[in-house]
């Protein structure tokens, strides 16, 4: 074999590869293709592999399919639940292309097959560590974003967050890349899906050509192919003159169909062409128009479900779920309620010309502790309102709503789920103290003589409660 460097790009150079196989002198003859650019290490199966990445930091995997004991594509969920940015190669000496299939299903970079072809495993490699590299320096990027005012464009304007779980989207939005690739995007009403879909456009090749957002639920049935496809003069009584649907008006870029799910299903038919042919034909229309644009989609309904209910196609459940995101629920990422909560006050108390600039620990408390069933966007409009209704420059807990500020109070124990009274009790006293305390202006001393109790009582309760008094230091990870 040839030992042509796989790039002369010093930042590849740099990287590491982990070579999994059974066979000695397969493992040996990979390792001559890269030993001159990357740090080659080698395992002959899928424990031995765990090991070593968990002691050195692996960019990619090739991974030999058949191995004694687990097999590659089982091994596979575990590498990625030790790095889930990190590439993998799945390779095999059967061409088997269900197999392709289950291992992208299961986060597998690329797929090839023995015996080997040393350009397209060069080219193969090339790209995953590429994509490997820019999956780092965004996330490195974000990370220090996140600390200031972000700068404009950065392609992830308007997400906020440093759970683990909103970082493994960002890896994988920057994992799409270039590719038009399609992207079904789940999660509840109101976690930013739309945000979700403007980031992969603005981090993929199309990122200078339009992006068009369609909500589907919004537009009477009546009118949505017109709207998505076009039509034609005299398609239908008032169609006046020819008009261009959504697909065409995003000829090159993105389009970005919001619940989906509501789609009827003759359209559904319509929608599966497009994807199949790349092309549209107008109402009323007799040749087809060809369309390049990259469809995004995003539901909060359960697709799988609708399918069994044959309410939704299969096959378009299918062509669309290629690349699966799910947005997290605001009540899974509470750790990211704080900088959410201070972005918005930052974004908001701007545009709307108030002098608010920061929120205090009761209200911050009770903002985190609030289960938000309107996620992100309740969030926002709450912040919206506090900001407006403010009397000083820091939000206190009575600018909170009280159905917020102590949701457990409008509850009716109907279920043995139900907050009992002493959950109950407990938050009135949290809630009752911290505005106290607000209204002290967190002199303990005197909240203490408000509140009949030794000031010792008030030091504990906050302390147990996890709260900072005003002006203390802030750790990093209240930053934004």
């Amino acid at each position: 074999m040839s030992r042509r460097p796989v790039a002369d790009d010093a930042r590849l150079a740099r990287s590491t590869v982990l070579i999994v196989d059974d066979e000695p002198g397969v493992r040996d003859a990979v390792r001559m293709v890269f030993e001159d650019t990357c740090e080659v290490l080698q395992a002959a199966t899928g424990e031995q592999a765990l090991e070593v990445l968990q002691g050195n930091e692996v960019d990619l995997v090739m991974l030999d399919h058949r191995m004694p004991g687990e097999s590659g594509i089982d091994v596979l969920p575990r590498l990625l639940a030790v790095d889930p940015s990190i590439v993998v190669v799945l390779a095999t000496a059967v061409r088997d292309v269900r197999m392709a299939v289950e291992a992208m299903r299961r986060g597998a970079y690329d797929y090839l097959t023995k015996p080997f072809d040393v350009e397209e495993i060069r080219l193969v490699v090339r790209r995953g560590l590429e994509k490997r590299a820019l999956a780092r320096e965004v996330v490195s990027l974000r990370s220090a974003l996140a600390e200031g005012p972000p700068p404009a464009p950065n392609g992830f304007e308007g997400m906020v967050g440093r759970h683990p779980v909103m970082a493994r989207i960002y890896q994988l939005i920057a994992q799409i890349g270039e590719s038009a690739v399609t992207v079904l995007i789940t999660g509840e009403s109101g976690t930013g899906k739309e945000l979700i879909a403007r980031a992969v456009h603005h981090q993929s090749g199309r990122r200078g050509a339009p992006f068009v957002a369609v909500n589907v639920a919004a537009i009477p049935e009546t009118l949505l192919e017109s709207e998505l496809f076009g039509h034609e003069k005299g398609a239908f009584t008032g169609a006046i003159a020819r008009k261009l649907g959504r697909f065409e008006l995003a000829h090159g870029g993105t389009v970005f169909l919001d619940e989906i799910g509501s789609m009827r299903l003759d359209l559904q038919a319509k929608l599966l062409r497009v994807l199949q042919e790349r092309e549209i034909e107008r109402l009323g229309g007799s040749r087809p128009v060809p369309v390049d644009v990259q469809v995004l989609a995003a539901t909060n309904v359960n697709l799988r479900q609708a399918v069994r209910e044959r309410t939704f196609r299969e096959d378009l459940f299918y062509r669309l779920n290629v690349v699966p995101i799910h947005v997290p629920a605001l009540r899974e990422r509470r750790d990211d309620i704080p900088r959410l909560v201070r972005h918005f006050v930052r974004k908001i108390a701007r545009e709307s010309r108030r002098d608010v600039r920061d929120v205090s620990a009761g209200a911050l408390d009770a903002l985190t502790h609030y289960d938000w069933p309107g996620n992100v966007r309740e969030l926002e409009n709450v912040i919206h309102r506090a900001v407006v209704l403010a009397r000083g420059p820091v939000i206190q807990l009575q600018d909170v709503p009280l159905d917020v500020a102590m949701p457990e109070t409008a509850r009716v124990p109907e279920t043995a789920g139900a907050t009992s009274l002493r959950e109950a009790c407990d938050q009135f006293e949290r809630q009752y103290v911290l505005r106290v305390l607000e209204r002290a202006h967190w002199n303990v001393s005197r909240a203490a003589r408000l509140l009949g109790v030794h000031r010792n009582t008030i030091l504990a309760k906050v302390a147990a409660w996890g709260i900072r008094r005003p002006g203390s230091e802030r750790d990093d990870s209240e930053a934004l």
